[in-house]
């Protein structure tokens, strides 16, 4: 067990065996390696990854394939090794989410997912050279029409 603060919920005591190790970190926080995946609220299709190290350090994410049916990548080689992935349905995709206010105007950074292998506990944030994808998309179009 660890005891980590965080940044939306205080104190919490976490499981070591649900730790993600980043071995490189995260783009822009390469010396933050470990991190743990919470809920957001119950029943919610939101997430915090949250750095074990720093509490200020947590991203909302979600999975994209809830918002966006048609988004689809494939895992480059090197990162199918690095993560040691041998079966599909041990890979989660999550994307990181841009919280605005309105929440109709959060976006999702679709360029850069975040790809975890929930047997082994790593993850690996990925960056796509796929003109596809940026990294503001609108997870609610519809409400950002009516602006």
């Amino acid at each position: 067990m660890l005891t980590i603060e965080t940044k939306y919920q205080g104190e919490l005591t976490v499981q070591k065996a649900d730790v993600y190790t980043f071995e490189k970190g995260i783009p822009g926080f390469s010396d933050e390696a470990s991190f743990v995946l919470l809920p957001f609220a119950e029943e919610s299709p939101f997430f915090i990854l949250q750095s074990i190290r720093t509490p200020a350090l947590a991203f909302i994410v979600t999975d994209p394939f809830l918002f966006f049916q048609d988004y689809d990548f494939k895992l480059e080689e090197h990162v199918i090794s690095q993560l040691q992935i041998k079966e599909e349905h041990d890979v989660s995709v999550l994307v990181i989410l841009t919280v605005m206010e309105p929440f109709a105007k959060t976006t999702a950074n679709l360029q850069a997912p975040i790809v975890l292998n929930a047997k082994n506990k790593c993850g690996k944030q990925i960056i796509l050279a796929d003109e596809r994808y940026t990294t503001k998309h609108s997870i609610m179009p519809d409400a950002m029409k009516e602006d």
